[in-house]
């Protein structure tokens, strides 16, 4: 009870004040001077600085990625305790963050107790004297549990996007404060972490002639093409208290989508009709988006390839988390209807398919949460004769179906269960149930997927149905208008419970407020 008791203390007294400077009192004044930085005495203008916090991140049985960033070069240092006083403490230094990663800073935690509350907090250590470090900023996640306890996570998308930025006369972003209140164990960031192709202007007139007014920066006032600028819409989004409050309480699992670097990209493409662009060229736009996603979140470098998103997280006994990227290894946005695979058809791409096929075939997890950037059956366009999405139109399976077919008949062929579709992209919340009996490729078991968003963006909906896999649309949540802003309440969110006894899966789709919308109950197969 005493360690409950803690977290609930730490969770309900910890708060950050200040736009772009961290304070470090995310605990009570009595715990703050307890720890405090052993440092020398210096003037704050000598010591190294946290201008915005810090985050947790792909959080499994093996440990946790911890970030953060100073504004100098300095060496970062992470202490963590099993409790808030961080008696026994033990300390993690890691190496100097420099101007190469734009002062971001990762550490990554292991051999940690399951089922424990974990405090932490960072410093920055200057470089020319040790002895020099920057006020603590302290964070707080949960070790994964054993078998028999409860899950609970929560997951959604799109952040910032189509120029709704922080509106500080709103609350910000106020739906991070939403789920921080739920208390999950992690958050699953479908993608779409921030709108580099989205300009975010100082006002929005609204339709009842209100005005909506963006804290704005430099870097978020046109498209983002340099490296800087990239990095700048990141920073934008930890500007906002509550997404400060949420990364250092939350740990998260992200993943992207098209909007990190440009609208509905490929590889090759060339923004030719694009005049806001002066890089035409696509490939280097990702390369450089690629390289601020993974400065500014808290994802966890893979040992041969450290720039991969696609990756699997083993959670607990219960649950296996597959993330996949279906953005950088696609085919060029086509009419979607060749009837051989190619790499005309690539949305996966063989290697990640046949990844994901056997990390399946491998897992051991009761569920297997599969968590895509897009969704299956909903079909998305780009422009009048192309599809961004793998869906193109009912019918038998073509073109970026048919990899789809592989992975499902693979599925069916090695009897594998419990697998389960998390998404969001689509900016409006849906309950997708595919039914092999209504679908024109048949050779699959039935399966659900769970769409949600955006987080804070303008909701649209609803996209036109594929019946190629069967769809069946058993909710919907979406606005009477295409663009609403978030003062209209079409923000949402999904939650996720695993009971530790039974099993059974809990799917929640939820309001900008938390309310409820809808709620599934999935009995695990066995």
């Amino acid at each position: 009870m005493t360690k409950m008791l803690n977290r609930r203390k730490f969770l309900s007294q910890s708060g950050l004040v200040g736009a772009g400077v961290i304070a470090t009192n995310l605990l009570s004044k009595s715990s703050l001077s307890q720890v405090k930085a052993p440092a020398i005495i210096t003037s704050d203008r000598e010591r190294p600085k946290i201008p915005y916090g810090v985050a947790s991140g792909d959080i499994s049985q093996e440990g946790i990625v911890i970030w953060s960033k100073s504004e100098r070069p300095s060496r970062i240092i992470v202490e963590y305790a099993v409790d808030e006083s961080f008696r026994q403490a033990k300390k993690i230094v890691g190496s100097v963050v420099s101007s190469t990663t734009d002062y971001t800073g990762k550490i990554y935690l292991s051999n940690l107790p399951k089922d424990q509350d974990i405090f932490y907090r960072v410093f920055f250590q200057d470089i020319d004297n040790s002895k020099i470090l920057s006020e603590p900023v302290i964070g707080y996640f949960r070790t994964p549990p054993k078998k028999g306890k409860d899950i609970f996570f929560a997951w959604s998308g799109d952040t910032a996007g189509q120029g709704w930025g922080i509106n500080l006369d709103w609350g910000g972003m106020k739906i991070y404060q939403t789920i921080s209140q739920l208390n999950p164990d992690f958050f699953i960031h479908c993608g779409d972490y921030i709108y580099a192709d989205n300009p975010i202007e100082s006002e929005v007139k609204l339709k009842n002639g209100e005005i909506w007014r963006n804290l704005t920066t430099e870097e978020t006032s046109k498209v983002a093409e340099t490296l800087t600028e990239f990095r700048g819409r990141y920073i934008y989004n930890l500007l906002d208290e509550n997404v400060r409050n949420f990364n250092a309480k939350i740990p998260q699992i992200v993943q992207w989508d098209d909007h990190e670097t440009t609208n509905n990209w490929y590889p090759t493409e060339q923004l030719l009709n694009d005049d806001r662009y002066t890089v035409k060229n696509v490939d280097l736009l990702a390369s450089r988006a690629k390289q601020a996603f993974f400065e500014y979140t808290p994802i966890r470098h893979g040992k041969n390839e450290p720039k991969r998103i696609y990756r699997s997280i083993n959670y607990s006994p219960s649950l296996d988390i597959f993330l996949v990227d279906l953005r950088s290894y696609r085919g060029v946005n086509s009419a979607n209807r060749q009837p051989r695979l190619s790499e005309e058809t690539n949305y996966f791409g063989g290697q990640q398919l046949r990844w994901l096929q056997q990390q399946l075939l491998a897992s051991k997890a009761t569920w297997k949460v599969i968590s895509s950037d897009m969704p299956i059956g909903l079909i998305v366009r780009d422009g009048k004769s192309a599809f961004e999405a793998m869906a193109n139109g009912d019918g038998e399976p073509l073109g970026r179906e048919l990899e789809m077919v592989e992975l499902l008949r693979f599925i069916k062929q090695n009897n594998l269960k419990n697998i389960v579709w998390l998404t969001a992209d689509v900016h409006y919340a849906a309950v997708h149930y595919y039914n092999p009996n209504k679908a024109q490729f048949q050779d699959f078991n039935p399966f659900w997927e769970f769409v949600t968003g955006p987080l804070h963006a303008g909701s649209f909906g609803t996209n036109q149905l594929d019946n190629t896999f069967g769809i069946e649309v058993k909710f919907q949540s979406f606005p009477p208008e295409q663009n609403f802003p978030p003062t209209e309440g079409y923000q949402h969110f999904g939650t996720v419970n695993i009971d530790g006894v039974t099993e059974v899966m809990t799917v929640q789709q939820r309001n900008l407020l938390g309310d409820i919308l809808y709620t599934v109950e999935l009995q695990p197969e066995v």
